[in-house]
């Protein structure tokens, strides 16, 4: 099944470089692509596995990341949110100059 989630604060290749890499760690996520401009992630999951609860296990971990879904965080929250997207895309870039 694939999915394409819309997420706040993805600015760079740094941070889709991160994406890719930690949410390719979860077991049942087959693909992921992620688009800048749009700000979406794309994923692919394992067709055996339950859907619902994997999909959610991706987005709580694009939220840990600092890329909440669309409308999902709000108030201060959001700061803190957009501080921890900010330490995402530096791994990331850091990762794509190996």
């Amino acid at each position: 099944m694939k999915c394409v989630i819309s997420v706040e604060n993805i600015k760079c290749s740094g941070c889709a470089n991160n994406i890719r890499q930690k949410l390719t760690t979860i077991d049942g996520v087959e693909l992921v692509e992620v688009d800048v401009e749009a700000g979406s992630v794309i994923i692919e999951l394992d067709q055996a596995l339950k859907q619902d609860s994997l999909l959610e296990l991706v987005k709580a971990k694009l939220l840990s990341m600092g890329y909440p879904e669309v409308g999902s965080v709000e108030g201060l929250r959001s700061v803190g949110v957009k501080a921890k997207s900010f330490v995402s895309c530096a791994i990331g870039k850091m990762s794509d100059e190996k």
